[in-house]
């Protein structure tokens, strides 16, 4: 038998290896990948800022909604004498009449309002400065107002204590925003109670939760 060289030995071995694919330093592997990351970060992200449909409330929730938390307070003084509160983060509390204070549930609604309660005047307070110079500070049931329906009259109180900033004498002139918008354009008046004085009387008031539950057969 013939011998075989070394050369032809070797060559013989080298066609008998299978070749080994050895990952280039160089390649990034991780390209592939990164199309489907963004896939799943993009994902993410839409469900935050997507809501579903059914997540939606029926309407966008209006000003006093977005900028105030609301409380109420029920018989206040009087049965029937519903009043909210509705409280800035600033502080300030707009007062007003429920839709269900018992002013609404005379035929005709209110027909007029009247500030001259008390001792003075409210409509005739001119409050000025940033330190509300002229200011009047009241208890939680002083008088703000007088609404009239065409069978009776109804006091509205303040609810909370503080400094009197304003009153809506708008009212006077257009006592019919009280029965279209009691809520809004035909709030009562504005009042700055002390950190201390909210803190007390919050504990007074009903959420709109609690509120609700409470007036579900008016409401």
């Amino acid at each position: 038998m013939p011998e075989q060289n070394a050369d032809e030995t070797n060559s013989v071995e080298t066609l008998n290896v299978k070749p080994t694919i050895v990952p280039c330093s160089h390649c990034d592997t991780t390209e592939k990948s990164e199309p489907v990351n963004e896939e799943i970060e993009d994902e993410e992200l839409r469900k935050l800022l997507v809501p579903k449909i059914e997540d939606l409330p029926l309407s966008p929730p209006s000003a006093v909604e977005s900028n105030f938390v609301t409380y109420f307070a029920p018989d206040f003084m009087k049965p029937g004498h519903d009043q909210y509160v509705h409280r800035h983060a600033n502080g300030l509390c707009i007062i007003g009449l429920a839709t269900t204070h018992v002013a609404f549930k005379d035929e005709g609604g209110v027909s007029s309002v009247d500030f001259n309660v008390g001792k003075s005047d409210r409509s005739g307070i001119k409050v000025t400065g940033k330190r509300k110079k002229n200011a009047q500070h009241f208890e939680s049931n002083t008088a703000l107002c007088k609404v009239c329906t065409n069978d009776a009259s109804y006091i509205v109180r303040c609810c909370v204590k503080g400094s009197l900033l304003e009153v809506n004498d708008r009212l006077i002139k257009q006592p019919e925003l009280l029965n279209s918008s009691a809520d809004r354009e035909g709030y009562i008046a504005i009042i700055m109670p002390k950190p201390a004085d909210w803190v007390k009387v919050k504990a007074t008031l009903l959420g709109a939760e609690e509120y609700r539950e409470l007036r579900k057969d008016m409401l």
